[in-house]
């Protein structure tokens, strides 16, 4: 029989191509993911163990602040050799060419003997008072070289100079980077300074848990003590959450592009047996038994598991060195990492994919086995691959339809997202169960427009897209999973970021409020804001201080005509044109115990303002209508601005820009909900653009299978299409009949899976954001631009799948297929 494998495997190499590379593109997938996930992990690992490196037991604060008494009583534990306390100022810092200044943390130098700190790349480490070194990417950010002179301010206004004489190497630092400077130095900047831990390095000899119990002693229940090596793993675990949620995310993608491969392996193996049940009758007549038959069918698939996913495996070690190198040569923000190789990155999506290889075969080879001795005597027929599907599956299916879309329903109403995936998978499963009735129901339905203008070979076409309807559904449930995925995704966003833009405008209902507390605004303040690329309106306001009661507030008054341009929120908006109305955060509310609709008294000098007072997230706390601010104080000075962006603007770099407007102005407050929402918008975008690349893996997967499907049947119609071509068909008309058959599948699979992602991404919403809307209210997507390009995707897709099938068709001789056993 071994023998009669490899001439087998030889025999049918073409054949098994594409079923090859669908293993490669899973299993690559998979690796990929899994070195990416091993290498970032060990990279940060690396990278966190190098920064405390000769650090046996650390002591952080925990229910109380480390004190100088706590430094000391850590000195004195015998176990102890070197006790390095870190401690650390935050100044603000005047940068060359910025209006105001920013923020920068600066750590004392400490004894570097026995205990990793920062080294210095350029200049030297500081050892005078009024010197320091800045991180190596913080120098080059603002333009800053070796001997400049660097004004710092403390938060209470007390201000130095300092000349910088050194850059930190912070290229593989993980998080931010603090500047150095001596510690008499940073003991000037904050007298008062706060110790953040206790880094203890053992004498020789003394294990790390040792020490760490003699520091517990000395420091009591109050501080948290750690080994060297637990507080590694402590700092690990908390830049690697992120890093596995995302191995997670991509190890899901790869689980479902190996499914995927799995369903075109057993489509392709039950094709491959199916045209060749003479040879294995053959087999059995000259004394193979069922047992061997079965072996060689499963030892050919694992031969072809083994070689695909070997070479899947290398081909995502490759990309994945790809991308890693990509990550060191451009600036993306990230420390750098390099390929870290380790056993389960390599070998466990080599063992998935030839196991997957295996499982995927194994019904064909049940099949193989039943093939009766005498059939290999019967005369030569076309062979069929399947059946028609049994009863108990149809019902096995719409039960599972039935009771999917139950727990879909539940999960809406409780805002469960769990149920919801049970549901979806479920009632995923019971549509793929009932697919070899449904889908060549729909190839028919859809099959009818090219049959009224295409003539006989579009009625050709139809009626081989539905010849097999097993095969049919196979090939287009690998499809199906793919657009169902992208469509879902593509919706879920759409639906998820249209509640949350709606959410920010009640949570967040201006994007930018300008404000200056101690000084004029400029008189054409209104026009440079305006100029400002990506600000769309500027709405002046003027804030006068009032009392209320025993309170005194700051009351903000605004044009509600002009206003209705910069408030997204309508409610808002109506209430400040209704005379006599003032908006309170709910803070203010709460202190002057007032309810909505109840009567607020302001009083400025001797006039007094009555007001019904109504709850408003989001603005100042108190706002009025400017007609009413002016009732009370007519000569009120223009004290900040509102302003509206373009949501197709960048939203950080219009914040940025606003933050260095107005330069006259020394002391400029910036907030309102850009920075939020520019924040979540980028998120959503990478979490679109990361979805449909990787959900894509799966699709190409699926129309390697529709075109493997194709060139099968080819081979299996050899006689069929050279009768035709004999009866007078061109080459053109074959090419086109293989066309629409192709089409068919793919417009077929893909308006299936985009009403289903429409389906799942509405459901997924409701119970994703249900629960977390004030109202529980959320807002239903339809993107329509992105389903429509899913769709023409697909059906490009599924022509190009076409080609080379029908090209090889094309090309065989009438008279010579015809001639073919």
């Amino acid at each position: 029989m071994r023998r009669s494998i490899l001439s087998s495997l030889r025999a049918h190499l073409g054949r098994l191509i594409a079923a090859c590379l669908a293993i490669v593109l899973g299993v690559g997938f998979g690796s990929l993911a899994m070195t990416v996930h091993a290498s970032a992990s060990h990279g940060i690992d690396e990278t966190i163990g190098r920064q405390l490196a000769g650090v046996d037991a650390v002591v952080t604060p925990q229910n109380a602040s480390i004190t100088a008494k706590d430094v000391a009583a850590v000195r004195k534990v015998p176990q102890a050799d070197s006790v390095i306390a870190t401690t650390s100022a935050y100044m603000r810092v005047t940068w060359a060419g910025k209006v105001r200044p920013g923020s920068l943390g600066i750590q004392a130098r400490y004894d570097t003997s026995r205990i990793a700190g920062p080294s210095a790349i350029q200049g030297r480490l500081p050892d005078s008072t009024l010197e320091i070194a800045l991180p190596a990417k913080v120098a080059e950010k603002n333009k800053v070289a070796l001997g400049s002179k660097l004004r710092l301010n403390t938060y209470n206004d007390k201000s130095f100079t300092v000349t910088v004489v050194g850059l930190l190497d912070d290229a593989a630092t993980v998080g931010p980077s603090d500047a150095v400077a001596t510690a008499q130095t940073v003991k000037i900047f904050e007298p008062e300074g706060s110790i953040g831990d206790l880094r203890i390095a053992a004498k020789p000899g003394v294990s790390q848990d040792a020490l760490a119990a003699a520091v517990t002693d000395a420091v009591g229940n109050n501080l948290q003590v750690y080994t060297g090596k637990a507080y590694i793993a402590h700092e690990v675990e908390g830049y690697t959450h992120g890093i596995d949620v995302l191995g997670g995310v991509f190890g899901m993608f790869a689980v479902i592009a190996l499914f995927v491969a799995c369903l075109v392996i057993g489509n392709t193996f039950t094709i491959v047996i199916a045209q060749r049940t003479r040879e294995m009758a053959l087999l059995r007549c000259v004394g193979a038994s069922r047992r061997q038959v079965f072996s060689s069918v499963l030892a050919e698939a694992s031969v072809v598991g083994v070689v695909a996913s070997a070479v899947g495996v290398v081909f995502g070690v490759a990309l994945s060195a790809l991308g890693l190198a990509l990550t060191r040569e451009f600036d993306w923000g990230i420390p750098k990492i390099d390929l870290h190789l380790d056993l389960a990155s390599i070998f466990l999506p080599l063992l998935l994919g030839t196991i997957a290889t295996i499982l995927a075969a194994v019904v064909p080879a049940r099949r193989a086995t039943r093939v009766a001795p005498l059939a290999a005597l019967r005369p030569d027929t076309a062979p069929v691959a399947g059946s028609k599907a049994g009863v108990l599956r149809l019902i096995l299916g719409f039960l599972l339809i039935a009771g999917g879309g139950l727990l879909l329903a539940v999960s809406a109403n409780s805002h469960q997202v769990l149920v919801g995936v049970a549901g979806g998978v479920v009632s995923f499963i019971g549509l793929l169960a009932i697919g070899s009735l449904l889908v060549p129901a729909l190839v028919r339905l859809l099959g009818a427009l090219p049959t009224r203008g295409g003539g006989v070979p579009a009625r050709i076409a139809v009626g081989n897209a539905v010849r097999n309807p097993k095969r049919t559904a196979a090939t287009t449930s690998a499809l199906l999973i793919g657009v169902t995925l992208i469509s879902l995704t593509c919706v879920g966003i759409a639906s998820v970021r249209k509640t949350f833009d709606t959410t920010m405008d009640d949570q967040y209902p201006v994007d930018l409020m300008v404000m200056s507390y101690n000084e004029k605004m400029p008189a054409g303040g209104q026009q440079q804001l305006h100029d400002i690329k990506g600000i769309t309106q500027v709405v002046p306001i003027r804030t006068v201080a009032m009392k209320a009661g025993q309170e005194e507030i700051n009351v903000t008054g605004i044009d509600p005509a002009t206003g209705a341009a910069v408030i997204h929120n309508p409610d808002l908006v109506t209430k400040l044109k209704t005379p006599g109305t003032a908006l309170l955060d709910y803070s203010t509310m709460k202190m002057l115990k007032l309810e909505d609709g109840s009567t607020l008294t302001l009083v400025s000098g001797k006039q007094k303002l009555t007001l019904k007072a109504y709850v408003a997230t989001g603005l100042d706390p108190v706002t009025v209508s400017l007609p009413d601010l002016e009732k009370v104080a007519p000569q009120s000075a223009i004290t900040g601005y509102w302003l509206a962006s373009d949501p197709k603007a960048d939203g950080s770099d219009v914040l940025d820009a606003v933050q260095e407007s107005l330069p006259t102005v020394k002391e400029l407050s910036v907030s309102g909900g850009l920075a939020e929402r520019t924040m979540y918008t980028k998120i959503f975008d990478v979490l679109l653009i990361v979805g449909i690349g990787l959900l894509g893996v799966s699709v190409l997967i699926a129309l390697v299978g529709v075109g493997n499907t194709l060139s099968l049947s080819v081979l299996e119609r050899t006689r069929e299409n050279a009768l035709l071509r004999a009866l007078g068909l061109t080459r053109r008309q074959l090419r086109g009949m293989l066309a629409i058959e192709s089409l068919l599948m793919a417009l077929v699979a893909a308006g299936l899976g985009i009403g289903l992602g429409l389906l799942y991404g509405w459901t997924g919403t409701m119970a994703l954001m249900g629960g977390q809307t004030a109202t529980g209210d959320v807002e239903y997507a339809l993107p329509v631009g992105m389903l429509v390009t899913i769709a023409l995707v697909a059906a490009v897709a599924g022509l190009l799948a076409s080609v080379l099938p029908a090209r090889r068709a094309a090309k065989v001789a009438p008279a010579g297929a015809l001639a073919t056993e």
